[in-house]
């Protein structure tokens, strides 16, 4: 499994709309082959902070989420409403059972 960890910090007056970019963006992944999960979150820290999570199936699912025009407009929408360049980090996981 796949999981991408996404940040963005929104400039001022840009939250909502920052907010709707990234539900937006959440809700069409989750339809692509291979997305397990995509949320947004805002950091509670910091409410001009929103998060993503994603879970993907395997790297290739990611290559070609990342290919989608829509993810390339996603990422121009966001930078366009944020302060500073949104961060990714992308990390190969193995899911254990807990307990």
């Amino acid at each position: 499994m796949i999981i991408i960890l996404g940040s963005v910090q929104m400039a001022p007056g840009q939250r909502d709309a920052a907010i709707a970019v990234g539900l937006e963006h959440c809700a069409r992944s989750r339809a692509e082959p291979g997305c397990l999960s995509h949320d947004c979150h805002v950091d509670a820290a910091d409410p001009d902070k929103l998060v993503f999570v994603e879970r993907w199936a395997d790297m290739a699912a990611v290559r070609t989420h990342f290919t989608v025009p829509a993810s390339g407009e996603f990422v121009r929408r966001m930078a366009a409403l944020a302060s500073a360049p949104p961060q990714m980090a992308l990390y190969d996981a193995t899911e254990r059972p807990v307990g």
